[in-house]
């Protein structure tokens, strides 16, 4: 199974290791699930979870993207300048996952276009990975 995790994602599984967004993770770094991403999100993800305020350890930021990038699927998407967003910081994890016909995991579906695409931590954790 694939899919794309918005940066939230990956900011609540360290805030909370036994909850569904860690669970997620987890399954990430297992390799049972496999995460497409490009160079933006990568970019995004190490950007966040360094900033101060989250107080991460660098070797926990540093150990988990190192996996999500290694074992993960990297691609070029192709531009979807026709969609609007409010953040275009946004638009990269909609477009990767629309080229990679994969569910687009967030924590706050307002970010994203009304798509069946995008799904809640607690949906695809619900629905997809414990179906």
């Amino acid at each position: 199974m694939i899919a794309v995790l918005d940066t939230n994602v990956l900011v609540s599984a360290l805030w909370t290791p036994n909850g569904k967004a860690a669970h997620i993770v987890n399954q990430a770094i297992s390799g049972r699930l496999k995460l497409c991403h490009d160079y933006r999100i990568l970019a995004e993800y190490r950007e966040v979870l360094s900033r101060p305020k989250f107080k991460f350890y660098d070797w926990q930021v540093n150990f988990l993207l190192e996996r999500l990038e290694k074992d993960g699927i990297s691609v070029i998407p192709i531009a979807l300048p026709q969609v609007p967003f409010t953040d275009e910081s946004d638009r990269v994890f909609y477009e990767v996952a629309k080229f990679c016909d994969a569910p687009l995991v967030t924590g706050n579906l307002k970010h994203y276009p009304q798509d069946n695409c995008v799904v809640t931590v607690s949906d695809f954790y619900d629905k997809i990975l414990i179906s």
